[in-house]
């Protein structure tokens, strides 16, 4: 931590969550210096929401950028302990035959994705911030006031009971889908209520997974069940804001009966459940009109985007932001021992690449939500139908894999990290 008075940073990352600290730890071979202002203290995994015992389902593309970034090597240490390998997925529509099912093997991978604890990515992301020497942590700091201007960014902080004021060429905004900075600069948002919840556990199951990752859709919603460690799983639980309440109030009994219902028996019965949270579902997207006038500021991770968990691509989404912006501001300071990280061209040109792949995701998502929510029965032979296709030709099969590893055509121009080379 700085103890500087005033001082001036070449980047300042506000929220230091799962995206702020992966963004710092991308640009931090750059050698410039960088300011990480995070809300909650680390050291209070109660506090730390981004640092939880939540669940990540993380693309193969998200496993290539770890790796660029010399990180996936330290999370693989963590195997035995929250984080297990997606080999396999299995998609199906609760009471229809209609079933799509995805193998590693036909894809030429190890895995088409990993389930890994969060807690255990947020330890790996703090130790690794914390021993980087031109990374200074200002924790717990919250942001009171910032300026922006063509030529820097000065913001103001509460940290230690004082006030202190720091600049910056580029401020990144990683404060999350409620994020009070992008409020705060006027950015305004377009947001819908999707009036369902997702409620998550881990639950222990009769049966082993052997790597299996289930998406089932039921007339409430997407029910998830991911692989992880110690024969337990990761549950993702999509429901109507008018059951949500109910659902809590069961005890482990009647919610394990609940779900046992409603995922059905492919891994037995269902033993034994952890504690659940329930966290409220919203369409989030930037107005683009009001992010134009900016000056030097980019918005990444659930700052930039609130999409449905339906095909796990959340915080996939924003990974692919911090590649893409690591790439740009990576090349502009090789370029020039001058370069400048929050020059007006640079973010212009990562908001633009990072479109096509956001208004992708969201659509699919949406799509999905609505296609297997709606109960008539025309539209449910025919989904099912898609599912039966998709299931026996090769080549959407392919397709809808690469789709669920972040690396498919829909997601437009891949970063050199997604696809694993190191920017450096």
């Amino acid at each position: 931590m700085t103890q500087q008075s005033n001082p001036h940073f070449d980047i300042i990352i506000v929220g230091g969550g799962m995206a702020g600290a992966t963004m710092a730890l991308a640009l931090a071979p750059l050698k410039l210096s960088l300011a990480v202002i995070e809300a909650h203290p680390y050291q209070d995994e109660k506090t730390q929401p981004s640092f939880d015992d939540r669940c990540l389902a993380l693309a193969w593309s998200s496993r290539q950028i770890y790796h660029a970034m010399g990180i996936w090597d330290k999370l693989a240490q963590c195997d035995g302990d929250g984080f297990a390998a997606i080999k396999h997925i299995h998609i199906s529509d609760r009471g229809h035959l209609g079933i799509t099912r995805l193998d590693h093997q036909k894809e030429g991978v190890p895995a088409l994705g990993y389930v890994v604890e969060s807690r255990v990515v947020g330890e790996v992301l703090l130790h690794e911030m914390q021993n980087t020497d031109n990374i200074s942590i200002f924790s717990p700091a919250t942001v009171q006031q910032v300026e922006t201007s063509t030529e820097q960014v000065k913001v103001s902080i509460q940290f230690e009971q004082k006030t202190q004021s720091m600049t910056a060429g580029l401020m990144i905004v990683a404060d999350g889908v409620n994020s009070r900075t992008r409020a705060s600069l006027g950015i305004q948002i377009n947001q819908q209520s999707y009036a369902q919840t997702a409620i998550i556990a881990n639950i222990e199951t009769e049966m082993p997974h052997q790597n299996v990752a289930y998406e089932r859709f039921t007339d409430s919603g997407p029910l998830a069940v991911l692989p992880l460690t110690r024969n337990r799983c990761s549950l993702v639980w999509t429901a109507r804001d008018d059951q949500v309440a109910d659902i809590m109030a069961m005890n482990d009994a009647e919610f394990l009966s609940a779900l046992q219902q409603r995922f059905g028996y492919r891994l037995g019965q269902i033993i034994r459940t952890g504690r659940r949270a329930a966290y409220p579902l919203v369409l989030m997207t930037i107005n683009n009109d009001t992010l134009a006038h900016q000056n030097r500021i980019a918005l990444i991770g659930n700052a930039a985007h609130g999409v449905h968990p339906v095909a796990g691509q959340g915080f996939n989404l924003g990974l692919r932001d911090i590649s893409a912006l690591a790439e740009l501001i990576a090349a502009e300071m090789q370029h020039t021992k001058q370069g400048d990280p929050g020059n007006k061209d640079l973010l212009t040109a990562y908001w633009q690449w990072r479109q096509a792949d956001i208004r992708q995701v969201t659509n699919i998502t949406n799509s999905l939500i609505k296609l297997f929510s709606n109960q008539s029965t025309p539209l449910a032979v025919l989904r099912n139908s898609g599912l039966l296709m998709a299931d026996i030709m090769s080549p959407l099969k392919h397709a809808i894999a690469h789709e669920a590893m972040g690396s498919g055509k829909l997601q437009g121009k891949l970063s050199k990290m997604a696809v694993g080379r190191s920017l450096y």
